[in-house]
């Protein structure tokens, strides 16, 4: 239960202003459930000095290591009555140029006066001894930032917003930011980054603004087009869009349409007949279009001697390249874009080999990449080169973006890119972009997996359109056809159903394990996972064994089975609680999304190697390295026992356990199913109802995603 305080602060335990989590010590404290002494507040909270009166919402919580503390929702400043108090709060260092001395000064020349002299008469700082014009306006400045902040806090307070996206508020607007959030609260949802709409809607429903309000609309359309970017599509039908976004605000088509209209006449968005786009997909999309077809008309570097080179590459591995393997090292060779695809087992590592075996020989300079570190870090060890990511490659600034780019292209004569089913179209206009002239660009990648998790279906795509040279891959080697892992994977393909080994055969790798409710699924995927596996195949179910499952909630969701496997294999020990999951040492965590500051990207799975409940701060060892988290940044980590089957893309691991069940129906598809058991290299273990299996072998559309690449590959 939320309680509220007053209290001075006595000193700052600890801060961190890139992300605002602080540690206060706060006494004098008063107000419901008031301890006497002083306590530590912790939270994510704006800038206050020593000596400042705050009031505080939160509740009181009881840290293993540190005892007794207050976690703070909201801290606000409140104003002091006494001079005394005045002569602290100036001179606590929250109003730059303001220290001690200069604020007792002050406070001496205008009394209690003071903040209403700051307020309504800035200018009469002159009067205070010792102060020139530059100072006084740097106090001016800071002041009104001060209190600008403070009166955005006391608005969003009822809101549920961070400090944190307080001061972004404050940073875009300055000293309108108050007025403008009363006045015209869905601005935020259009102008700052991470206010949300219903953020938005909610203010402004409290302060009595009428549904059908023109940015209301407007916001109201931006964000179904967000979340419908979030769920992989890169436009929206036109009636689709209106009927959508009529139903989340409950006014007339009508209005929407005007919004429409607003929102292209500021060129937030590009209407293209009856698709309505993002305007940075759009022009993400054209840009791609583009450059592929700058590719295709160019001719790139010769080759010669292929023929020879692959005899000599044969000769030195002790191997025979199959008539397709040679043709797709061929079509690399003569084309100035290429695309090789093809499914498990098909050899596509050895053609990469080949490949650079073929232009490493005719003096070309080859760089490597993927889109994930992992994805990476398995190409450099298939093919004994650096690789790197995309986003490494590019030269990617969080502050300015990707360094590489068509004003200073990569330094390479081909570029080759594995796991491209996993590159969204705003990856890839990045990528194009940085091509140079007379470049060489091969994708390498299995079509038939999900797309990828970003906007857009571009290797899909790509090879839709017939215009790149693609060679796809079909003939599955001897020693790959017999894993039962590769077998099921194209059954599922053919949309058969898979087939399970006996429960006894030494050599199996492939089980179904019958359940038909959520709650038996779950409790058999724990066994399999903590028992089962470890006996019989000797591996750690914490560093070997990957649950995947198609959903986020439910009984089989990934968000109970962390939980449940967590009690199993990590129940004790000092904890972080972030999003109701209790984070400990030892633990398996996700990068939920992209941090270009810490070089860490959305997927990457990690273990947490150290942690400080108190200043909430721990360290996650990933396979690049260990990266540091705090406060602000926690809210990327989540539970990675169990983990979608979209968030396990470009990855491999030792053992895969999938449940699948009718629960799961709106995500089962042909595609997801074949992702997830391919994510697999020893072992795969289906925990499911045969139902669900047949929903998602007759499912082939649930994937399909609203793009125009292909057409406007085609110049259509």
């Amino acid at each position: 239960m939320s309680v509220t305080l007053t209290g001075q602060v006595e000193r700052i335990t600890y801060e961190n202003e890139d992300t605002s989590f602080r540690v206060l010590r706060v006494g004098s404290l008063e107000g419901d459930g008031a301890r006497r002494g002083s306590i530590s507040v912790v939270g994510t909270l704006p800038a206050v000095g020593p000596g400042t009166r705050v009031r505080i919402t939160g509740k009181f919580v009881v840290d293993p290591r540190h005892g007794e503390q207050f976690r703070a929702d909201v801290l606000v400043p409140i104003e002091p009555t006494t001079l005394v108090g005045l002569e602290r709060f100036l001179g606590s260092g929250t109003i730059h140029g303001v220290g001690p001395a200069l604020a007792k000064r002050i406070v001496e020349k205008f009394q209690l006066d003071t903040l209403k002299i700051l307020d309504d008469a800035p200018e009469r700082l002159s009067e205070v001894p010792g102060l020139g014009p530059k100072r006084i306006q740097e106090i001016k400045e800071s002041w009104a930032a001060q209190r600008a902040l403070s009166s955005v806090l006391v608005l969003l307070q009822t809101h549920g917003a961070s400090p944190g996206l307080a001061q972004r508020i404050v940073k875009h607007y300055g000293d309108r930011a108050a007025s403008i959030l009363q006045r015209s609260p869905y601005r935020m949802a259009l102008d700052v980054r991470g206010v949300g709409f219903k953020t938005a809607d909610r203010i402004a429903a409290s302060l009595g603004i009428a549904r059908d309000h023109p940015e209301r609309c407007q916001a109201g359309i931006l964000h179904v087009l967000g979340e419908l970017s979030e769920s992989g599509h890169v436009y929206a039908p036109k009636p689709d869009l209106f009927a959508a976004v009529a139903e989340l605000l409950g006014v007339g088509v009508d209005h929407v349409e005007a919004g429409l209209d607003a929102l292209r006449a500021s060129e937030r968005v590009v209407v293209t007949g009856e698709a309505v786009y993002l305007a940075r997909l759009e022009r993400a999309e054209a840009a791609v279009a583009r450059g592929v077809r700058r590719l295709l008309e160019g001719r790139g570097r010769v080759v010669a001697g292929v023929d020879r080179i692959l005899d000599a590459f044969e000769t030195k591995r002790g191997i025979q390249l199959a008539p397709a393997q040679r043709l797709a090292v061929e079509t690399a060779a003569r084309e100035a874009f290429a695309i090789i695809t093809g499914g498990p087992g098909v050899g596509k590592t050895t053609i990469v080999r080949a490949v650079l075996a073929v232009f490493e020989s005719a003096g070309l300079l080859v760089r490597l990449a993927a889109p994930t570190g992992r994805a990476a870090k398995r190409l450099s060890e298939s093919t004994g080169r650096d690789a790197s990511t995309l986003h490494r490659l590019l030269e990617f600034d969080p502050r300015k973006g990707f360094q590489r780019n068509a004003d200073h292209p990569l330094d390479a004569d081909v570029v080759i890119v594995d796991e491209a089913s996993m590159v969204d179209v705003e990856l890839a206009e990045a990528l194009f972009a940085a091509l140079p002239a007379r470049v060489k660009l091969l994708l390498v990648g299995d079509a038939d997996q999900l797309p990828s998790v970003g906007p857009g279906a571009v290797l899909r795509d790509l090879v839709a359109s017939g215009c790149v040279p693609t060679v796809r891959l079909t003939e599955v080697f001897r020693q790959a056809e017999e894993s039962g892992i590769v077998r099921n994977a194209y059954r599922i393909l053919r949309g058969e159903m898979p087939e399970t080994a006996e429960p006894e055969d030494p050599r199996g790798d492939f089980f179904v394990v019958r359940r038909r409710t959520p709650e038996e699924a779950a409790s058999t995927v724990r066994e399999i996972v903590t028992v089962r596996i470890p006996r019989r195949f000797g591996l750690d179910p914490r560093r070997d064994v990957q649950v995947l499952t198609p959903m986020h909630r439910g009984p089989a969701g990934t968000q109970l089975l962390n939980e449940l496997l967590q009690q199993t294999l990590n129940p004790l020990g000092p904890a972080i609680e972030v999003r109701g999951q209790k984070l400990r040492i030892g633990d398996k965590v996700m990068q939920t999304r992209n941090d270009y500051d810490r070089q860490v990207w959305n997927g990457d799975v990690g273990t947490i190697a150290r942690l400080d409940p108190e200043k909430r701060a721990l360290t996650v060892r990933f396979e690049q390295g260990d990266v540091d988290y705090d406060e602000g940044s926690l809210e990327a980590l989540s539970l990675a026992y169990a983990l979608s089957v979209h968030k396990s893309q470009g990855s491999e691991y030792p053992a895969v356990v999938i449940p699948l069940l009718t629960t799961h129906f709106v995500m089962l598809s042909r595609n997801l199913l074949y992702t997830a058991v391919t994510r697999a290299r020893k072992l795969c273990v289906l925990v499911a109802d045969p139902r669900a299996i047949w929903l998602a072998l007759e499912e082939t559309r649930r994937e399909d995603r609203k793009t125009r690449l292909a057409d406007r590959v085609r110049g259509l």
